[in-house]
């Protein structure tokens, strides 16, 4: 049972990002006295964050953590970013403080029926289609987690909801004490984050949390066709599994361009969502609009109009015959095999990958990479590391930059082919995130174009 604080208690917040400085405001607000671990030196911070500190009285640590400082508190908010086994979390845990993280403060607080969904990748795509479907059949939902907008914003908020739809991360998921959605989607298990939680059944474990309240507490749907969701479900026999997928037994069944579940057919051909990816998202987000009763009519109208957002498989230029692709999102091998399998083609993709290693094994990606890529374009820290596990496949350059990247990928492409940039990696070697990376190579294609007209009409 996660401990409870009142009014004039004092919790700590580790890490100050944009989901933590919610939380600060939110504990402010209820009474709390707030205090603020971050790696940032206070002189790092912008000027609102320093105004928000301001207005919570919150009283500020930088430049790391210290155990005199968070062993202050009653209750400790690990950021997700915060790995809870940090030695300074394990000490301030020895003292009696408890550690927790913001899906356990929020437990308890929420008006509304609560959806969380998971898994490795598509993540954010079913948690706004979800959301879409909803919002289509006339409902006000709250849509935030690890997508974007802070659950502590939820927190903040005196809007009346009728859904809560959470995107949860695996680190989310590790310290979300008595948390129990209603609905909780689980999309897929590939290898990612073995850089914090070390081994795939660590990682497993954590997205598994999501189901700790037993389908008596909450719909559980899964990826019938995903074999890691299955090996991982077994044990919880005490779950009756909602699964989506291409076996006739499934709750939700996808068929050509369609799925049918519930005596209904749902048809996504025309959409951007008839895909291989798209029509497994969307047979778990009809799951949940399923067990919710929303209007089918509506359902499918929301269905033919949705467009999955930036960064993900994103047809940018079309240049010379080469089509650009950017999937920036794609952090990790699970990702790039499913791109690699949509862009299709015999060994006609320029494949652009690299970046800050997570800890995955790239030779997963070897079946892939020789069935469908010409040419690797590596980049960033964990360059080499791909080029060991897949250089003996095709040939490989090693650009310094991404820019650079661009000009080798293009210059190695022909009419039919496509550059597809999808990193296997975090971007935090040489980006802020994601979104940063995959609009700096956004940039660079239509400077490379701008450049190409420019001296053809020389």
């Amino acid at each position: 049972m996660v401990p409870k604080a009142i009014i004039g208690d004092t919790m700590a917040v580790v890490g100050f990002g944009r989901a933590s400085q919610a939380m600060v405001r939110f504990l402010h607000e209820t009474g709390i006295r707030v205090l603020v671990s971050d790696i940032r030196n206070y002189s790092d911070l912008s000027p609102q964050e320093r105004e928000l500190l301001d207005q919570c009285a919150a009283e500020f640590e930088g430049g790391g953590h210290s155990t005199g400082f968070l062993s202050r508190a009653e209750i400790v908010v690990a950021s997700p970013g915060v790995d809870h086994r940090h030695s300074v979390l394990e000490k301030v845990r020895q003292s009696g403080a408890t550690v927790l993280g913001e899906l356990a403060v929020a437990a308890d607080k929420f008006d509304a029926p609560v959806i969380g969904v998971t898994g490795t990748n598509g993540k954010t795509t079913v948690t706004e289609l979800i959301g879409a479907l909803f919002r289509a059949a006339g409902k006000k939902v709250f849509v935030g987690g690890n997508i974007g907008t802070p659950l502590g914003d939820y927190l903040l908020s005196d809007d009346e909801y009728e859904a809560v739809i959470l995107e949860l991360s695996s680190f989310q998921l590790e310290l979300c004490g008595d948390f129990v959605p209603q609905v909780g989607v689980l999309l897929n298990i590939t290898p990612d984050h073995l850089d914090r939680h070390h081994t795939l059944e660590g990682y497993a474990a954590a997205k598994m949390r999501l189901f700790q309240g037993g389908s008596e507490q909450t719909y559980p749907v899964i990826n019938g066709d995903d074999p890691l969701c299955r090996k991982f479900a077994e044990p919880m026999d005490q779950v009756n599994w909602a699964r989506f997928g291409h076996d006739d037994d499934f709750e939700a069944v996808i068929r050509s361009t369609r799925v049918e579940l519930s005596g209904s057919n749902f048809e996504l051909a025309g959409s951007q969502l008839a895909n291989l990816s798209g029509l497994l998202n969307s047979s778990a987000a009809l799951l949940v609009a399923d067990r919710f009763g929303l209007d089918e009519a509506a359902v499918q109208q929301a269905l033919i109009g949705f467009e999955p957002g930036d960064h993900r498989l994103q047809q940018v230029a079309h240049y010379n015959g080469i089509t650009y692709i950017n999937d920036s999102k794609a952090t990790n091998t699970g990702a790039v095999i499913n791109a690699l399998h949509q862009v299709g083609g015999e060994r006609s993709i320029v494949l652009i990958a690299g970046g800050r290693d997570k800890g995955d094994d790239f030779r997963l990606l070897r079946k892939s990479v020789a069935a469908h890529v010409k040419r690797l374009v590596l980049i960033g820290e964990a360059s080499e590391a791909l080029g060991d596990a897949l250089g003996d496949l095709v040939d490989t350059d090693y650009p310094a930059t991404l820019e650079e990247a661009v000009l080798r990928a293009s210059a190695a492409g022909k009419p039919g082919d496509t550059v597809l940039f999808s990193p296997a990696c975090a971007s935090f070697d040489m980006f802020s995130d994601y979104q940063q990376r995959g609009a700096f190579f956004i940039e660079a294609v239509h400077r490379l174009h701008k450049r190409n007209h420019a001296e053809m009409h020389q």
